[in-house]
C-alpha cells in the first residue's frame, strides 16, 4: 500500500471523529469558529471556483437585523424573498416547507378533466402528426399556469438562503435565481418539483409521443456570482420509478435539478449531493443561445456527489466548466445514459474526479459527444483505477471521437484532494446536514 495514500485516509478519518463542524471547516477552508457559527454570515472563501472571481460572492452576509428572516412555511418564505428588494437579506429555512401542501387539485382550472384529456389525445384518436390543441389542452395549460405562479419564486440579489440544522429545505418549489447578482444557497434539502400537468406531445420521440414537464429545482438564469453549497437535491418521495404510464409512455413529471443558463456567469457548486434524477444539470440550454452564452457560463463543480443520475452531470454548452474532486456514482440496475455531455463551443476541464461504476457499465459512457468541442479529462479514477476517459471513449465509441485539450487551465481552485480518496471524502461531507 502507498504510505502517503494510507496517511491521507487516516487524516480524513481522524477529522471525521472530531465532529461534522470540524470536518467541514477543514475541508472547505471556512474560517468561522464551530461555536456560535452563523451560516448566514459566511461568504465564499477566496479562490473557491468561478464565483470567487473579482469581488467574490457574499450573498446577504451584510444584512441588518431587519432583513434576517426565519421561515417555517412557503408563504413566509415568499414574503421574506420579496421584503426589502435587493437589500442584503438572510433567510433561514426551518424544517421542510412544502410549496404544494394543498395538492395538485388546488391548481386545476375549472373544467379540466385528466381522463378526458387522455381520451381526447389518445394516439388512436389524435394521431402523431400534430401537437395537441383544443379545450382540454387549453385547460391543462391554464392549470399549469396556476401551478407555476404558486411554486416559482424569484431570489433577489444579495441574498443568502440557508437551512437550519440537519433537516430543513423545500418540497416542490422552484427557486428562480434570475437576473440576480450575489446569491448563496446552503444546507438545504430540495425535493424536485412535481409537474402536476405535463403536456402530451404526440410528435415527440420519433412520433411515438412523450410527456414533457416543466419546473427545475433551482435555476440560475442570467445571474452572476452564485454559490450553491452543501445542499441535497433529489426527486425524494417521487422517483421516476414510481411514475405511472399513460398513452403508453412514462408520465414524466420532473425536469432539471439544477440548471445554469442564459448568460449566467461565475457560479461555484460545491459539496452538494445530487441524487436519483434523470435530467440533472444543464449548463447552457440551447445551441442557438450564443448571443447570451458565449464567453459566459463559467462554472466550477467540486466535491459534489452525483448518485443514481441518468444524464447531464452536467451537459455543457459554451461554458468554461471546471469539474474536480466530484464523485459520480452509477448504481446497480439504474438507467444510465452518460455523465459529461460535450456540447457546442464548450470547454470542459474535468480532472481529479472519481467514478464508481457497476459491472457492465463501461467508462466510455461517462462522456457523450453532442457537438465538436475539445475537453481536458486527466487524472480521473474509475473504480479506484486511473483511467483516460477520452481514450476509452474514443476506442469504444469511435463515431463520437472527442478531441483532447480544453485550451485553458483553472486557477480558482481550493485544495485538490487525491481522487483515490474522493469516494469516501465526498460521501462523508457532501449534502445538506453536513454543515453543523
Amino acid at each position: 500500500m502507498n504510505p502517503q495514500r494510507r496517511h491521507g485516509h487516516a487524516v480524513l478519518r481522524a477529522a471525521a471523529l472530531v465532529g461534522c463542524t470540524a470536518l467541514v471547516l477543514s475541508l472547505t477552508g471556512t474560517t468561522a469558529q464551530a461555536d456560535g457559527r452563523d451560516l448566514g454570515r459566511e461568504v465564499l472563501p477566496a479562490n473557491d471556483g468561478w464565483a470567487s472571481q473579482g469581488a467574490g460572492t457574499t450573498g446577504g452576509s451584510a444584512a441588518d437585523a431587519a432583513h434576517v428572516h426565519t421561515v417555517t412555511t412557503w408563504e413566509e418564505f415568499k414574503a421574506a424573498l420579496e421584503a426589502g428588494g435587493d437589500a442584503p437579506k438572510i433567510i433561514k429555512v426551518k424544517g421542510m416547507i412544502d410549496a404544494v401542501a394543498q395538492g395538485c387539485e388546488a391548481f386545476e382550472a375549472e373544467g379540466y378533466d385528466f381522463q378526458q384529456y387522455l381520451a381526447d389525445y389518445d394516439p388512436a384518436v389524435w394521431g402523431h402528426d400534430t401537437p395537441v390543441s383544443g379545450e382540454q389542452e387549453d385547460l391543462r395549460d391554464a392549470s399549469a399556469d396556476n401551478q407555476a405562479k404558486a411554486i416559482k419564486v424569484s431570489v433577489p440579489s444579495n441574498t443568502t438562503i440557508v437551512g437550519v440544522g440537519e433537516n430543513s429545505g423545500i418540497l416542490g418549489g422552484s427557486l428562480q435565481i434570475k437576473g440576480a447578482h450575489n446569491v448563496i444557497l446552503r444546507n438545504l434539502t430540495i425535493e424536485a418539483p412535481i409537474d402536476c400537468f405535463p403536456q402530451w406531445d404526440p410528435t415527440d420521440d420519433n412520433k411515438t409521443g412523450a410527456w414533457n414537464s416543466a419546473y427545475d429545482g433551482v435555476v440560475v438564469h442570467g445571474s452572476t456570482h452564485v454559490w450553491i453549497d452543501h445542499n441535497t437535491l433529489t426527486d425524494g418521495r417521487y422517483p421516476d420509478s414510481s411514475l405511472p404510464k399513460y398513452l403508453g409512455k412514462v408520465y414524466q413529471q420532473h425536469d432539471g435539478l439544477l440548471d445554469i443558463v442564459r448568460g449566467a456567469n461565475y457560479v461555484t457548486v460545491s459539496w452538494n449531493s445530487l441524487e436519483n434524477h434523470d435530467k440533472t444539470m444543464l449548463i447552457g440550454n440551447s445551441d442557438t443561445a450564443a448571443a447570451d452564452d458565449a464567453g459566459k457560463l463559467k462554472v466550477t463543480l467540486h466535491h459534489n456527489r452525483f448518485k443514481g443520475l441518468v444524464e447531464r452531470a452536467p451537459r455543457v454548452r459554451f461554458g468554461q466548466v471546471d469539474s474536480y474532486n466530484n464523485h459520480f456514482v452509477v448504481t446497480k440496475d439504474q438507467s444510465y445514459g452518460y455523465t459529461f455531455g460535450i456540447g457546442i463551443e464548450s470547454r470542459l476541464y474535468a480532472t481529479d474526479n472519481a467514478f464508481s461504476l457497476p459491472k457492465g457499465v463501461s467508462a466510455a459512457r461517462t462522456l457523450k459527444k453532442w457537438k465538436e468541442a475539445p475537453l481536458t479529462a486527466e487524472n480521473n479514477y474509475v473504480n479506484g483505477r486511473l483511467t483516460d476517459l477520452i481514450a476509452v471513449h474514443n476506442a469504444e465509441i469511435p463515431e463520437e471521437t472527442l478531441q483532447s485539450g480544453a485550451g485553458w487551465k483553472p486557477t480558482l481552485r481550493t485544495q485538490v484532494h487525491p481522487p483515490q480518496a474522493i469516494p469516501w471524502l465526498v460521501d462523508q461531507g457532501a449534502g445538506a446536514g453536513r454543515l453543523c
